[in-house]
């Protein structure tokens, strides 16, 4: 049994339905963000559904192809610091800690103490880790280059700047308290 909420799956139910329901129930309710939100969060839904579907069919979860690419963008000798990696992933220390554990258990990765003498752990990238990216991250961005292929490479370059910006701002405007609270 599905409840038709518009975030829990694709349907035709556009947002200014939305916007236009709550401006009739509650008037003078600010509304004019709900054609932005919310087609952003049902398009990361998706892309997100889509990616862990091509992801089991590779046989990565999403968590470790995150892990196994921040290195491999890191470029030769692909390794950088848990410190690093929590900071370029965007998650705590702890789920860091637990990536590495689960992906030096496969053997995509190793890690050591620094050379410096420092507390500090460096990850590396093993061959297999290697082999594993990159065959999973071809598949991966071809997919997610076919989702987004009805747009023109203008309209790509347009919409990519705006998310950005976008991203940018709301960034900045989320660190600080609410206005109603």
């Amino acid at each position: 049994m599905t409840d038709n909420y518009p975030l829990d799956a694709p349907n035709a139910y556009p947002a200014a339905e939305i916007a236009r329901a709550w401006q009739r129930e509650r008037p003078g309710t600010p509304t004019d963000s709900i054609e932005i939100v919310t087609p952003l969060w049902r398009l990361a839904k998706l892309f997100a559904d889509d990616r862990r579907r091509v992801l089991a069919d590779a046989g990565v979860d999403p968590a470790t192809l995150d892990l196994l690419s921040v290195l491999r963008r890191a470029g030769t000798p692909y390794e950088l610091s848990t410190r690093e990696l929590s900071r370029r992933t965007l998650v705590t220390a702890g789920a860091i800690s637990q990536r590495v554990a689960r992906a030096e258990d496969r053997g995509l990765v190793t890690r050591r103490a620094a050379a410096d003498g420092s507390r500090a752990v460096v990850v590396t990238l093993t061959e297999a880790g290697h082999d594993l990216v990159e065959r999973t991250v071809d598949q991966v961005l071809t997919r997610e280059s076919e989702l987004v292929a009805s747009l023109s490479p203008d309209g790509r370059a347009v919409l990519a700047a705006q998310l950005q910006e976008l991203l940018d701002e709301v960034s900045r405007v989320a660190r600080q308290p609410s206005v109603g609270g």
